[in-house]
């Protein structure tokens, strides 16, 4: 690779790095080279990715080399719990890790998000570096160090802020990624720039819609194999996606760089995610089964993170338009223009619930503060307010 190929972005908070669009072995020795400044590290990686993906296999081989002990996650939403932390953090205790460890996360939000807070915990605070399999966590969840665990069933309500050393982004990494999980990576990139635009969430919509017209076209008219053909066409567009997942970074560095501790600004990057997690909590509670079939034309089993935040972003598109132009029609002009968007990407953004049902989730929701909760609303893509409203007064405001 070449030396114009890697880029280092410091911010305020802490450090990303982009490498690269392309395949290429001298990523994991650049990789391992940054991680041999670091004494004594100990890696967490996603069993399941391990499995699927010779180029982590490789990292993984790089890593033991250096002597770093490893150790599988399982990398599920059920497995996202205390339970799972305090295992990590027997397991260091039983490596001997001390105040000076250093641990690696290789994987998607998940794995990221439990290794994180392992790390703010154990021994009051250790250092930590995320390595990002998913478009998901490579633009949002392994960048700004939150990381949250769920608890009796509801999403993210324990958490820390511990910003990790480093992140490194590796973009090829996304050729591993299902067509689900890549667009559930997908909507929170056009969340980000509908908070932050710079003229990037119409290039997003249309590289996505081009992505998801020529999967449609190779392998629901011409019979084509479907993982092959998707890895066939995210590879094609590997450019445009690095350009892309640096913008959203960037975008997300600049905002957490400014506000680290979710005090103001920082709480724009929420947007959606107040409905998003309802949705989740309540799509576990009663196994999904309300999203099975939602189109007509195929199981869906579930909701992903991502999905749960485009439905979160077309409800509050409804809400921005309600409040702020008493637009009381049942789908509203900036909720039609988001959700049009997302559905022409493939994404789906229909939601199941009803409001009230949402409200009762919503009430406990971890940002909720005297009865308040930080709602952020769309006044156009590229414009957000945060507002403080009552569950009740949404209630209303979207009956």
């Amino acid at each position: 690779m070449e030396n114009q190929d890697i880029q280092y972005q410091p911010v305020p908070v802490k450090s990303f790095v982009i490498v690269g669009k392309d395949k290429n072995a001298s990523v994991e020795k650049y990789l391992t080279g940054l991680l041999s400044t670091y004494d004594h590290l100990y890696a967490f990686i996603d069993k399941q990715l391990m499995m699927k993906s010779q180029v982590v296999r490789d990292l993984a081989v790089e890593l033991q080399a250096m002597g770093c002990p490893m150790r599988a996650v399982e990398a599920t939403e059920e497995a996202k719990t205390m339970d799972s932390v305090m295992e990590m953090c027997s397991w260091l205790m039983d490596k001997g890790a001390d105040r000076d460890a250093v641990l690696v996360a290789v994987g998607g939000g998940i794995t990221t998000d439990m290794v994180g807070f392992a790390a703010g915990i154990y021994k009051r605070g250790v250092r930590y570096v995320n390595v990002p399999s998913t478009l998901l966590a490579q633009v949002d969840a392994a960048l700004g160090g939150k990381s949250g665990v769920n608890f009796e069933k509801y999403k993210n309500i324990l958490g820390v802020i511990r910003q990790p050393e480093i992140t490194f982004i590796w973009p090829y990494l996304l050729t591993t990624l299902p067509r689900r999980d890549f667009l559930s990576g997908a909507a929170e990139m056009l969340k980000t720039f509908i908070i932050e635009d710079g003229g990037n969430y119409r290039k997003a919509a249309d590289l996505f819609f081009d992505m998801s017209s020529e999967y449609n076209m190779e392998v629901l008219m011409n019979g084509k194999d479907e993982k092959k053909t998707w890895t066939g066409i995210v590879e094609k567009h590997m450019g445009t996606l690095c350009e892309l997942i640096k913008a959203a970074a960037h975008v997300k560095a600049r905002i957490v760089s400014r506000d680290p501790f979710e005090k103001g600004e920082r709480r724009k990057l929420n947007l959606g995610h107040t409905f998003a997690h309802a949705i989740e909590t309540l799509a576990q509670r009663d196994g999904g089964e309300r999203f099975n079939s939602h189109d007509g034309t195929e199981e869906v089993h579930g909701v992903t993170h991502g999905e749960a935040v485009a439905i979160g972003l077309t409800l509050a598109a409804r809400l921005a338009d309600r409040y702020y132009r008493n637009d009381r029609n049942e789908i509203t002009a900036l909720e039609g223009h988001i959700s049009n968007d997302l559905w022409d990407c493939g994404i789906p953004c229909f939601c199941p619930y009803s409001i009230e049902e949402m409200a009762q989730v919503m009430k406990k929701d971890k940002k909720a503060e005297g009865g308040i909760i930080h709602f952020v609303l769309p006044r156009s893509v590229g414009e957000v307010d945060v507002v403080d409203l009552t569950v009740e007064y949404v209630c209303r405001l979207m009956a």
